[in-house]
């Protein structure tokens, strides 16, 4: 990675995992960190490690309210990480109402990016998954008011709508001549708590088997770390490990599947968004209608 003195980071859910990993990495190379937690405590542990260099911020991405309050306080800085997650959670609401997973991992970073895009310099970093593959977007029941709920299908649904939002917010920001670019990444199969949060036997049967496959916490973080500081990343780019499946491995540039890439469905997912949340990209030009 390199010298990154004089940059200001905010990376969310920095308080564990992936999100702590990426923030003691950035700290060691000299970033100045902003560690945006839901739970403050851990991440003050954290904040400890790293030293005078990272502050912690509290942020509930899964209440709006928690979300505008940390934009409003949250001066000029060069990179947003939108890192935290959940995963494979029994069915739940946010504070305003939509499916916990959409709810946290989509339309929390959707509204926090779109009310800091005016004051990040240079990249906006987007998490997505492998599972990306197995969702499907419901335009028309997104928080699963009306269909049956399955908690891994709403896991693939929120984390393909994280690669459609990086997608699309790459090409709004490119067509709105902004020198910012949007990448997207995914950890591979990494040993994190948020394994332990499914509330179900899934949780030892999740951490039982990451101890054969996946790898840890700071080799999980390097994608999001490459996307963030890589030199010569372009906007647009997903990356994830280099290994087998994309499981583990050193970053690299990959792919994405068909679905990721449709542009009639994250132009709608985009207004849907923008609806859902009442943030709209004010300062970037809107597309033109879809013939």
């Amino acid at each position: 990675m390199p010298d990154q003195t004089g940059r200001r980071f905010v990376v969310t859910g920095a308080n564990s995992g992936l999100g702590a990993a990426a923030a003691r990495a950035l700290g060691d190379a000299g970033a100045e960190v902003i560690l945006a937690c839901r739970n403050t405590e851990k991440g003050e542990a954290v904040a400890r490690e790293i030293g005078s260099n990272a502050t912690v911020r509290e942020l509930d991405l899964a209440d709006l309210a928690s979300v505008r309050r940390f934009a409003d306080t949250t001066e000029p800085f060069d990179v947003l990480i939108n890192n935290a997650g959940v995963m494979a959670l029994p069915k739940k609401r946010t504070a305003d109402g939509f499916e916990m997973q959409f709810g946290t991992n989509h339309l929390g970073h959707f509204a926090l990016t779109g009310l800091l895009i005016d004051r990040i310099s240079s990249r906006v970093v987007t998490l997505s998954s492998i599972a990306h593959t197995m969702g499907a977007i419901s335009l028309d029941d997104p928080n699963y008011e009306h269909r049956r709920y399955s908690r891994w299908p709403a896991y693939g649904q929120s984390k393909l709508a994280n690669l459609l939002f990086a997608y699309k917010l790459q090409r709004r920001l490119a067509e709105a001549r902004s020198s910012v670019i949007s990448v997207a990444a995914h950890p591979g199969i990494s040993a994190t708590n948020l394994t332990t949060h499914t509330e179900s036997i899934q949780d030892f049967v999740l951490t039982f088997g990451a101890k054969f496959v996946a790898q840890n916490a700071y080799f999980g973080a390097l994608p999001e770390l490459y996307a963030a500081t890589a030199p010569d990343v372009e906007g647009g780019s997903y990356i994830g490990p280099s290994g087998f499946r994309e499981m583990r491995g050193y970053p690299t540039v990959v792919s994405s599947n068909r679905a990721s890439r449709d542009l009639k469905v994250a132009t709608e997912l985009w207004n849907l968004s923008e609806k859902l949340t009442g943030v709209s990209y004010t300062s970037l030009r809107r597309d033109p209608p879809i013939a």
